[in-house]
This record gives C-alpha cells, sequence and structure tokens, in this order.
C-alpha cells in the first residue's frame, strides 16, 4: 500500500497572497480586512476585541451624534447579563472581518470610555 499525501497550505492550494491574522483570545483568528469594508450600520452582534486580541464585548447598536446616517461609534455591551456598556468610537475601529463578525480595534480595551 501506497502513503497517501495530504495537501496543506503548502500543497497545490496555496494562496497566492500573504493572509495576515490576528489571534484572539480564545484561539479564534480573524483575517485583517479594512474598517470601510463594512457599513457600521450593519454590526449589530458583531464581537469587539482591542489591539491584544481580548474581548471588549458585542455590538449592541450603532450611535449617532454628527450625521443623523452615518454612525459616529458602536455601543458595545460586555457580558450576558452585564448592564455596562462601552462607547467605541468609530475612528479606534482597526479592521472589521464581515466573514467572522469580528471587529478589532486600534487600541486596549481600557482605552475604551464605560457609560450606563
Amino acid at each position: 500500500m501506497g502513503r497517501r499525501r495530504e495537501h496543506g497550505v503548502h500543497g497545490p492550494n496555496k494562496p497566492f497572497t500573504a493572509t495576515l491574522q490576528k489571534t484572539l483570545q480564545g484561539g479564534h483568528s480573524v483575517t485583517h480586512m479594512s474598517a470601510l469594508a463594512i457599513d457600521l450600520r450593519r454590526t449589530a452582534g458583531y464581537i469587539v476585541a482591542d489591539r491584544h486580541g481580548r474581548v471588549v464585548g458585542k455590538v449592541e447598536c450603532p450611535m449617532y451624534g454628527t450625521a443623523p446616517d452615518v454612525p459616529d461609534a458602536l455601543s458595545v455591551k460586555s457580558g450576558l447579563f452585564s448592564r455596562r456598556r462601552r462607547l467605541v468610537p468609530a475612528d479606534t475601529i482597526g479592521q472589521i472581518d464581515g466573514s467572522s463578525g469580528v471587529i478589532e480595534l486600534r487600541v486596549d480595551r481600557d482605552a475604551i470610555r464605560s457609560f450606563l
């Protein structure tokens, strides 16, 4: 019997472009994408992680301020039964992965202000 050869990423299906991935707390990884690829109005339910991969919480809803149709920030709830929320300004968002539903911030979670 001959040995069966397994093809991995170094086999014929090797991607042509380099993939940048960030490993989150818990072993999950996210491929980096541009924050402009996803409309912030459609991010309810996304998981938010800080620049070190630590989970901040889950997007509850977009927050509006300067323009009535463009969100300035996201309201992020920090836990299932927690009443604590964080206000994540749009300019702190580094990457958004629409396929996995993860938003990566450019700042530490301690830099994000809490409210309510």
